[in-house]
């Protein structure tokens, strides 16, 4: 008889009681090797290797045992991998669906003891999958839990891990100052408040040789070191933790820390930067939004920053270099698309994301040590708060490059940046980008293009339509005075001072379907679907039917 070559693998999430002579780890090993010795009729025997992961999360692949009992299947010595439960190999769907392909390139199968399943037979498959996604529910139930604690944690004052700012040390579940490093951080507010600007700053102390101090995280890992760039400089000078503030998901809370800055002169940094930014609106804001070098088109062609005026109104766009230079080859209009209306979609894209930091961790490989996970959550929360309120710094410490195909928007990160940010440790050899795709069409009016959801919703958020509003309360005032006053549209138009074909067309908004008028009131239009569409005399059908699947997002 063939002799069946079984691995034990055992795991544990926590610490907790492995310095015990007898532990979870053994306890799991001793059940699965008494049943593969149950089984020796069968031909199984048990391989003298110890495949043991204690203090790891379920939550990755990234696991030192794991990955040495995978390169032995690889090699063709294992046939089965035997474990005392499913979620001892894993708790992730996306994982086990890589272990399952894993498994059968190399004719290896798993059975977990107390649950009697194999990976052999496809009901055990179906099982499986319906087991484990309990195990992710489990999960994510816990991670919420966790979210909620350091919220509630926050509010009280706390700090809750992460890479503290500079001119603070970890102490506790609150803050202690670094005094060598709070003087940099009061001479950099007091040098902005003199030169007016972060750019002044950043030239100032590069001048002077002032470095970014050495530092480490909680796991030995070493930073710091470089010029200041504006970047970091713009997040000491925005950070209320210097106050004596706790900031969590756009809220400010009084924190445990002692602050490093009198209120009254970081007030007055806050007025200026307030100041600023209002300023680089007004004179050159069209031309510095945080996607500028950034943004691509399909073919990779870069879309440059340009503005347009009407009255005094500055409008926004990215558009095809080609199409600026005038050199766009015959057949092809190039693409002009709006940049608020980019860059938010970005902006949403990226917060979305980072409210839930383990999962974008894993998406990029980096391994989340348990420790590590309520100060990852928590980070993750401030960066998805800061990123919401338009914070260009925490943006662009992200941010690679954004691709605009013609159904789709790809996004991609840096993996390093993101892994630094978020207090983690980029894995060895990975890609050093990790791009986010998204389903978005483009709908084009002329060259002017706008990005739209499949659904047919505008990608960033519009809200009701005011003006909108505004013209069906009129129509419905024309039609009543028409119908009270035996009015003709020639006579309103003369009151009015407007042309008959005006009254005409506002007229017919006063017969929108009243699911459509629902619609307007709630901002559930379709994208293009405004006052000016629905003014063109064919925009309105007589069947509200036909209305409301031309103006109503489906569903």
């Amino acid at each position: 008889m063939k002799a069946v070559r079984c691995a034990v693998y055992t795991r544990k999430s926590s610490e907790e009681g492995l310095e015990q002579g007898f532990n979870s780890l053994h306890a799991q090993r001793e059940a699965c090797a008494a049943y593969v010795l149950s089984q020796a009729s069968e031909g199984w025997v048990l391989l003298p290797e110890v495949y043991d992961d204690g203090g790891l999360s379920g939550g990755t692949l990234e696991r030192p045992a794991l990955q040495r009992l995978l390169g032995d299947v690889a090699d063709g010595k294992v046939d089965i991998i035997v474990v005392y439960k499913v979620d001892r190999l894993t708790r992730s769907l996306l994982d086990f669906a890589k272990l399952v392909e894993a498994l059968d390139k190399a004719g290896t199968s798993f059975v977990s003891i107390t649950q009697s399943f194999n990976t052999t037979t496809s009901m055990g498959r179906l099982t499986l999958n319906m087991l484990l996604s309990f195990a992710q529910f489990e999960r994510e139930v816990t991670a919420e839990r966790i979210r909620d604690k350091v919220a509630a944690s926050k509010a009280k004052g706390m700090w809750m891990g992460g890479i503290p700012p500079l001119g603070y040390r970890p102490d506790g579940r609150t803050l202690a100052i670094v005094e060598e490093h709070a003087a940099l951080v009061r001479e950099i507010h007091a040098r902005y408040l003199a030169l007016g600007n972060v750019r002044s700053v950043a030239e100032s102390l590069a001048a002077e040789r002032i470095r970014v101090p050495k530092r480490k995280t909680g796991t030995g890992r070493a930073f710091g070191g470089t010029a200041f760039s504006r970047v970091q400089i713009y997040a000491i000078l925005r950070n209320p933790i210097y106050v004596g503030d706790i900031p969590h998901r756009g809220s400010v809370f009084p924190g445990l820390h002692a602050p490093i800055l009198e209120r009254a002169a970081w007030n007055k940094v806050q007025q200026q930067l307030a100041g600023n930014v209002r300023g680089e609106r007004t004179r050159r804001g069209n031309a510095h939004g945080f996607l500028t070098g950034r943004i691509v088109d399909s073919e990779g062609q870069p879309l440059l920053a340009t503005h347009a005026r009407k009255g005094e109104r500055r409008y926004r766009y990215y558009v095809s270099k080609t199409l600026l230079e005038g050199t766009a080859r015959s057949g092809t209009a190039g693409m002009r698309l709006p940049a608020e209306e980019a860059e938010q979609v970005v902006q949403q894209e990226l917060a979305t994301l980072l409210d839930d930091p383990l999962a974008l961790a894993e998406q990029a490989g980096c391994t989340v040590p348990p420790d590590a996970l309520a100060p990852l959550l928590a980070r993750g929360q401030e960066l998805a708060a800061s990123v919401r309120t338009g914070s260009s710094a925490a943006i662009t410490a992200l941010l690679g490059q954004v691709t605009i195909h013609d159904n789709r928007i790809e996004i991609a990160l840096s993996v390093p940046a993101m892994a630094e940010t978020l207090g983690l440790t980029a894995p060895d050899g990975a890609s050093p980008t990790l791009t986010i795709t998204r389903e978005m069409r483009l709908t084009r009016t002329g060259r002017a293009v706008r990005l739209v959801h499949g659904s047919g919703a505008a990608a960033t958020a519009q809200g009701a339509d005011l003006t909108l509003i505004r013209l069906i309360a009129k129509s419905r005032e024309w039609w009543a005075r028409i119908t009270a006053g035996n009015l003709d549209p020639s006579t309103l138009a003369a009151q009015e001072g407007v042309s008959v074909s005006y009254v005409v067309r506002v007229l017919r908004i006063a017969f929108l379907a009243p699911a459509v008028v629902d619609a307007v009131l709630d901002g559930r239009l379709r994208a293009g679907v405004d006052s000016t569409a629905l003014l063109d005399i064919r925009a309105i059908q007589p069947d509200w039917q036909k209305q409301e699947r031309a103006c109503m997002l489906r569903g």
